[in-house]
């Protein structure tokens, strides 16, 4: 008798937890698409603002893929190159987004194949680039927010 009572106190908690949300698992879910943006940054936010990089998204190490930002060249242009990876089968997409220093906001796509690459026009000063990559599964991940300084040398 005390084994069924044992029994169903158990159970009974994991419904109690199963119904508080505790079983979510945690992680990035798939991201709201919005279209993307080119042009001027008008209105809301300062160009200031823009230039904080933020955290990037772990991926699942069975879908990890590599996007490099290459150093800003002399003409201020920024090389950005898809490196491959475990999950280069699984992406959908690559975005990138640069925020210039002077408020400017501009979107490029990135082919899905190794060693695809998209050039940036930069400013003379420091600017940011993140690099998002949409997988098949409907993941989005932000795997680059880095900010590009200008070398002046």
């Amino acid at each position: 008798m005390q084994y069924k009572n044992t029994v169903t106190v158990i159970l009974l908690l994991c419904a109690v937890i199963a119904f508080a949300g505790c079983t979510v698992p945690t992680g990035p879910g798939p991201s709201a698409t919005t279209a993307p943006v080119s042009g001027s940054y008008a209105g809301s936010a300062s160009a200031e603002s823009n230039l904080v990089p933020s955290p990037t998204d772990a991926m699942p190490d069975n879908n990890a893929v590599s996007v490099t930002v290459q150093e800003k060249v002399y003409d201020a242009t920024i090389p950005v190159v898809f490196d491959g990876g475990k999950g280069q089968y699984l992406v959908k997409s690559i975005d990138v987004t640069l925020y210039t220093s002077d408020g400017q906001v501009t979107t490029a796509k990135i082919g899905t194949n190794k060693d695809d690459l998209v050039t940036l026009q930069g400013t003379r000063q420091t600017d940011r680039v993140v690099v998002t990559v949409s997988e098949m599964n409907g993941q989005t991940y932000k795997v680059a927010d880095v900010l590009s300084p200008y070398r002046q040398h």
